[in-house]
């Protein structure tokens, strides 16, 4: 397999293992991005994220796992990485692919001088936390992912619209 940066192209590749990733987390409607999305939002004039592919070794055309990051900004850190997905391809899986495309983040990290990479578990992935944990990771028990969805946002605005 080879790991590159990914590439307009490649965005097909990477819709669809967003969609398998929703899937395995229990949510097959939940993706609402479309290919157009990925190609404007991650190679326009200010890029809202960055990713790694890998590519089948029997099929370069084949996406079979990626890892899609951006950058934030830590009022206690300074620049961090946010890993907002590692996804390999469940026929993929147990090949040292997820650690390969891990790795990168890493050694991306490392090249940006970040002072963090950070991302979110689900409760239930065991195999994803006890890889997370193995690796020098830690998982933060006391905090909470707080979001606020489109319809949360258009019910705050109307009902604090006179403010």
């Amino acid at each position: 397999m080879k790991i590159r940066k990914g590439r307009k192209e490649d965005m097909h590749g990477v819709l669809a293992l967003i969609q398998e990733l929703a899937v395995f987390e229990k949510e097959p409607d939940a993706v609402l991005i479309t290919v157009d999305d990925l190609i404007g939002d991650g190679f326009g004039d200010k890029p809202l994220f960055q990713v790694f592919v890998a590519e089948a070794a029997n099929n370069p055309n084949e996406i079979v796992g990626i890892a899609l990051y951006y950058y934030r900004y830590s009022t206690w850190k300074g620049k961090t990485i946010h890993l907002e997905d590692l996804v390999v391809k469940e026929n993929m899986r147990g090949t040292g692919l997820g650690y390969a495309l891990y790795s990168e983040i890493i050694k991306q990290g490392k090249k940006d001088k970040v002072r963090r990479i950070e991302w979110n578990v689900l409760d239930w992935n065991t195999p994803a936390m006890e890889f997370y944990k193995k690796s020098g990771a830690n998982i933060l028990e006391d905090w909470r992912v707080v979001q606020m969805d489109e319809a949360a946002i258009d019910l705050f605005l109307e009902k604090n619209k006179s403010e």
